[in-house]
């Protein structure tokens, strides 16, 4: 098989002749040629098979003990000047990353298969969608991407209409971490790994073509490409207001994403629908609004602290057709990790008897990968060509301190100001010190394709005319009391904060005008049922002048790093909030 479009065929020849695979497969994304591949894992030992009864179609995957998550210092961004891709990225001059890569790929394919993988990122038939291929040596990244995004022939007939694809080139290699390498080369679309199975580094639809390439293409094309989730709120009245909210990693996106409303919520008629939980693309629509899609079509999540108790929708669409990356495993063998509330361990993730002196029994970056459609609170909005109508964007972090529940931007420079100077603090889920504030603008520090000061004029941008864009709003989900004790219960309940965001959006709510916001009074929050003290609700909607003056200076610093390509309107807009200040 191949493809009508020559530029494709020339450029897996291409890739044939250096690599040198023993066979090359053109996937169509059937059942039966997955079926054919899990065959394949389950005798070579890359998947192994889980308990029939319990989870059926599910298997389990164990990568390579060194090859566990994204190699940020491994990833570099390819472009000629290297300003374009900015202090937020690594660089590499393009011709030596190319040079560096051939000389990777010589013959590391003999003996394996080559797959060539054309994929869509979004909706066949979405005019918002965006295409590419993979080729990869791995059976494992086939499986996933077939799950991640419309994989086969229907998105093979799209490229050939269009004649236009992002490239991506796979090959695990050696799994050596030292000759470990993910180049992105924007002005080429095209995307180079090697020496990883793992994740992000190897489906490489995911953050490498959906958030760094497409970002690149949506600052050439007028959209938006952003880490952010996209949830549907229906309130009583059966109105649904779409809401996408950015968070950097361990600030529960995809418990947002998937939340369930409080008891009193949903006897009064609240649903929650989710469209995605990790990647947005927006685009400005006839009417002036921004219309978003999720451009994946699964779910690649953080199994640890998955449970009942914090994600039930997430739980329930796991018993069936879903592959397990480095979790344990029960004595009946049932996937297993942390956070769980029943049954136990008998194998770690690398396959050894339990035994707790040696660490957790899932990797603490454990991943499910499952289809988007067995989430209950699923949408078939995912699937409209037009994308969903935005009315809120949100941008929320770690902090301990400082930042409110929830302020309103002034207006869309504000938010963007508000988004841009973003910050969390670190977790045990990335290396280094614990609780240090870290700057993460839109929580696109690991993923912007090009320089952040570029970046913020972009977003500034579509405040035009005509334009009817979505309020921004940012929440702090994490505020502790003197005592180290989180003052906000979250979860479900942060749908009360949504209650007032999207009041504010239509109009039916009031708010208190600061100098970093607009803040609800404490009456503005449904607490009915909620056990909070009115001094916490209080001190949680509370600005603190002396604290937010310097944090006004680290912003005036963080934006300086970007020199000259920080926009001037970002700078003033922070002057006027200082100046607020006093």
């Amino acid at each position: 098989m191949s493809s009508h479009l020559p530029a494709l065929n020339d450029w897996v020849a291409s890739v044939a002749k250096l690599t040198q695979p023993d066979a090359i497969h053109w996937c169509d994304g059937s059942d039966a040629e997955n079926a054919r591949l899990v065959e394949l894992m389950l005798a070579n030992g890359d998947l192994i098979k889980l308990n029939g009864q319990t989870h059926p179609n599910c298997y389990l995957h164990r990568s390579n003990p060194q090859d566990v998550a994204r190699v940020e210092h491994l990833t570099f961004v390819c472009t000629r000047d290297p300003a374009d891709a900015g202090p937020n990225n690594n660089w590499m001059d393009p011709a030596e990353a190319h040079a560096q890569m051939d000389a990777l790929y010589a013959g590391c394919m003999r003996g394996r298969t080559m797959y060539v993988v054309p994929y869509c990122m979004g909706p066949i038939d979405s005019p918002l969608s965006r295409c590419g291929v993979e080729i990869t040596d791995s059976p494992y990244v086939v499986a996933n991407m077939r799950i991640m995004t419309r994989m086969g022939a229907q998105a093979l007939a799209r490229i050939e209409r269009e004649g236009s694809f992002v490239k991506g080139l796979h090959s695990i290699g050696e799994l050596d971490p030292n000759r470990r390498f993910i180049m992105h080369f924007p002005e080429e679309l095209s995307i180079q790994s090697y020496g990883s199975g793992y994740g992000g580094n190897a489906l490489l639809g995911k953050k490498c073509h959906a958030l760094r390439i497409a970002s690149w293409q949506a600052r050439q094309e007028g959209w938006l490409a952003e880490h952010m989730l996209i949830v549907g709120i229906e309130n009583p009245r059966g109105e649904i207001h779409y809401v996408a909210a950015a968070f950097p990693s361990a600030c529960g996106k995809t418990n947002l994403a998937m939340l369930i409303p409080p008891e009193g919520y949903r006897r009064a008629g609240w649903k929650v629908w989710t469209v995605g939980d990790d990647i947005c693309w927006m685009r400005p629509g006839a009417d002036g609004r921004l219309y978003a899609i999720n451009p994946e079509a699964g779910f690649f999540g953080v199994a640890p602290g998955t449970s009942e108790k914090t994600n039930p929708n997430a739980m329930a669409m796991l018993n069936r057709d879903a592959i397990f990356t480095n979790v344990g495993v029960t004595a009946d063998g049932q996937p297993w990790w942390e956070g769980m509330s029943s049954g136990a361990p008998a194998k770690d993730w690398q396959g050894r008897d339990y035994d707790s002196a040696r660490g957790p029994a899932a990797h603490p970056n454990a991943r499910f990968t499952v289809s988007a459609r067995q989430c209950p609170s699923y949408t078939d909005k995912a699937e409209d060509p037009q994308g969903v109508p935005i009315s809120a964007i949100v941008f929320g972090g770690r902090r301990a301190s400082l930042v409110p529940l929830v302020l309103e931007a002034r207006d869309w420079t504000h938010g963007v100001l508000v988004g841009a100077s973003m910050a969390s603090e670190t977790t045990a889920a990335a290396t280094g010190a614990v609780g240090v504030v870290r700057r993460d603008s839109m929580a696109m520090k690991p993923f912007a394709g090009y320089n952040f000061g570029d970046y913020f004029a972009h977003w500034l941008s579509f405040d035009r005319p005509g334009m009817k864009l979505p309020k921004i709003f940012q929440v702090n989900w994490f505020r502790k009391d003197t005592d180290g004790r989180f003052m906000w219960p979250g979860f479900g309940d942060n749908l009360r904060v949504l209650e007032w965001m999207l009041k504010r959006v239509t109009g039916q709510a009031g708010a208190v005008e600061t100098p970093v916001g607009n803040l609800p009074r404490p009456e503005d929050i449904n607490t009915e049922g909620l056990d909070i003290a009115p001094a916490a609700l209080a001190e949680l909607l509370a600005v603190d002048r002396e604290g937010w003056k310097a944090e006004m200076e680290a912003i005036a610093e963080y934006l300086n790093e970007f020199g000259d390509r920080t926009p001037a309107a970002l700078k003033a807009e922070r002057d006027r909030i200082a100046a607020g200040l006093g």
